[in-house]
């Protein structure tokens, strides 16, 4: 049943709309605050989203305004 599931095509579509934007905001903030390590890891690591939030919300550097 689970694998039923993950091979419907809905739930893919689903998954890449969750998680393209998430990927592409933390890439940019990465590549903009020269961490290159999260980028590499970001870019290569597919995690439906879960390191790309926990990268923006504890590991970006904060812009000082």
């Amino acid at each position: 049943m689970l694998f039923e599931f993950i091979t419907n095509p809905w739930f893919m579509t689903i998954l890449l709309l969750w998680t393209i934007p998430w990927k592409g905001v933390a890439l940019w903030k990465s590549a903009r605050n020269k961490q290159k390590g999260w980028f590499m890891v970001m870019l290569v690591l597919g995690s439906a989203a879960i390191l790309e939030m926990i990268y923006l919300g504890f590991f970006q550097k904060k812009s000082r305004r």
